[in-house]
């Protein structure tokens, strides 16, 4: 284990495949533990990685996407090193979008997305994610089987967020054609070759939802976008036009992942443990628990990342002021501390829901409850619509020595591929 330990997280393509062995190995020495190679402070345990998540005050998460990468774009100095990282904020990655905002800029951008996650419009976009499902199954059902990241979940999660959002009805297969197409590179987002991250998607959303907002705010319609040009600031003041774009375009990139994720990971699981199968089809109540158990066993984001701005402490290890902090979501979710025996697949935990798959504080991720609500509909309907469901041995190997292959990334966890069969219900 000692030797794992002394392992490169972030080119190793080993670790990319299956990272859970490095995470027990660390968390053994320390759950607040410094890897050797980039200097970066690993976080692998349960209540040090939410204590981190809620220490807003002295981490900052300016790095939160790229980690060490690109490395700092200063020498940190003193004991607190903030207004070094304002000084340098925008050449971080991605340094206008949300995810990498501290307070009090965080929480006014986040304002902007609460005019569109409303209840009501949630209810809405639930209403036609429904409908979406029937449509995306109706293109495969017949053929008996099917790649199911490919022909349903990228361009399911894509369309489901191009209603949440309000894009035209006339313009979405363009959307599904560049964004949800199985050539598209999903996994330049923590690249083992440390690529800049997630620029291409989100430039071409920005451009996108920057054409549509400027037009509702010269001609407002009764409509979505119409509602998101015109948001305001909590105290009034009228938002700049990109000030509304990046909010809602992050939100689509970052779902589109993350549903992704979570649908192929839990498909996994049924498909190679039919008694679950059989369980979720006699009682439907037990769709809830698996997806937060999928979420848990296999977290869509393995790691997020903190920039510590001050001299602070996370469990009883103290973290000098410009210190690379890695949140390992992965790693806390299979804390045996937290979660007993943790490397099992279970339903009958009593703390399911104490996962930290979407993160926690001030950053928990916006569009969990829409996730959750993609996965629900998700299941109920394969399971209306398909009996006899396996994965493919021909893809994957038989029941016992299965084969998959997970993008090569160091901040996500996805199946590169999932090729399943199945015989349509009558």
């Amino acid at each position: 284990m000692t030797d794992l330990a002394s392992a490169d997280y972030f080119t190793d393509q080993a670790l990319a495949q299956n990272p859970f062995e490095y995470f027990d190995a660390l968390r053994e020495q320390n759950p607040v533990y410094r890897e050797p190679h980039h200097n970066v402070v690993v976080v692998t345990g349960h209540p040090e990685v939410i204590e981190a998540f809620k220490n807003s005050e002295a981490l900052s998460a300016v790095n939160a996407i790229g980690g060490p990468f690109p490395p700092l774009p200063f020498e940190p100095e003193g004991d607190d090193i903030t207004e070094q990282i304002n000084a340098h904020r925008h050449l971080f990655p991605i340094a206008e979008h949300m995810v990498v905002m501290d307070p009090p800029e965080h929480a006014i951008a986040r304002s902007l997305l609460a005019r569109l996650l409303t209840p009501k419009r949630l209810k809405e976009n639930e209403e036609y994610i429904w409908k979406l499902a029937d449509a995306q199954i109706d293109e495969f059902i017949d053929n008996g089987h099917c790649e199911f990241l490919g022909e349903y979940a990228k361009p399911f999660a894509t369309l489901a967020i191009t209603d949440l959002l309000g894009v035209p009805e006339s313009e979405r297969p363009e959307f599904r054609r560049i964004l949800a197409a199985r050539e598209h590179v999903q996994h330049a987002v923590g690249a083992l070759d440390h690529t800049p991250v997630a620029v291409n998607p989100l430039e071409y959303l920005d451009e996108k939802f920057k054409g549509y907002l400027a037009e509702r705010r010269r001609d407002p319609q009764n409509d979505i976008l119409s509602g998101l040009a015109t948001a305001a600031y909590p105290d009034g003041a009228t938002p700049d036009l990109m000030d509304v774009v990046r909010p809602a375009t992050f939100l689509f990139a970052a779902g589109q992942e993350t549903v992704t994720k979570l649908l192929s990971s839990a498909l996994r699981v049924l498909g190679d443990r039919p008694e679950y199968e059989k369980m979720l089809r006699e009682d439907r109540s037990l769709i809830k628990p698996f997806l937060e158990e999928s979420l848990r066993f296999d977290s869509p984001t393995k790691v997020d990342f903190r920039l510590a701005r001050t001299t602070t402490t996370i469990g009883d290890v103290e973290i000098k002021a410009g210190t690379i902090v890695m949140l390992c979501l992965a790693g806390a979710n299979r804390d045996p501390r937290k979660f007993e025996n943790p490397n099992e697949f279970r339903l009958d935990r009593k703390n399911l829901h104490d996962h930290v798959a979407f993160g926690r504080g001030l950053h928990t991720c916006a569009g969990a409850p829409l996730a959750r609500v993609e996965g629900r509909v998700t299941l109920n309907r394969l399971l209306d619509r398909m009996q006899d469901f396996q994965i493919s041995e021909v893809s994957h190997g038989p029941v016992g020595d299965r084969s998959y292959r997970y993008d090569p990334s160091f901040l996500l966890r996805g199946l590169s591929e999932l090729n399943i069969e199945f015989t349509p219900a009558s």
